[in-house]
């Protein structure tokens, strides 16, 4: 379902002077760096890039920028009422450790298709702290977070 696809934020980097533009607008996204990335993630290995693709085109994503290349991805999974899954986040490994992950948090929670939501959700292994800063915790001790994998699921499409 397609959403706003205005320029969310443009503004310099909070570490260094360069600047960064983040945006909705898909057909900026650069997907053969996005497919590269991920299939080379802990997280998303080996994914194809028609399944990829379709998950690309039925979520809200955003890509940062610098100089009108592509450094960074996100994408929203959501029912735009009171659920979002944050998922496939990253910024390339040249531009890390200035600020450019905060800023793509605050430009999603800014997002105005995504006020007003009950629950956010993410899974991480290793960006816990950057997640804690942008307002995300773990689960009150009364809850359990469940899940069903298929990790293989891609190496045995292609195999």
């Amino acid at each position: 379902m397609p959403r706003s696809s205005a320029a969310l934020r443009a503004a310099a980097s909070p570490d260094t002077d360069a600047q960064i533009e983040i945006d909705t607008d898909k057909a900026r996204l650069d997907f053969a760096l996005i497919h590269d990335f991920l299939a080379r993630s802990h997280w998303a290995s080996g994914i194809p890039a028609e399944v990829l693709r379709r998950a690309v085109d039925n979520s809200l994503c955003f890509g940062v920028y610098r100089g009108g290349a592509q450094i960074g991805f996100a994408r929203v999974v959501t029912d735009h009422a009171t659920f979002a899954y944050l998922t496939d986040v990253f910024v390339l490994e040249p531009y890390r450790n200035e600020g450019i992950g905060r800023q793509l948090i605050a430009a999603i929670d800014a997002h105005p298709d995504l006020q007003g939501l009950r629950r956010w959700l993410l899974v991480t292994r290793n960006a816990q702290n950057l997640y804690r800063r942008c307002g995300f915790a773990e689960p009150p001790p009364l809850y359990s977070v469940m899940e069903r994998a298929d990790p293989e699921i891609y190496r045995r499409a292609a195999g």
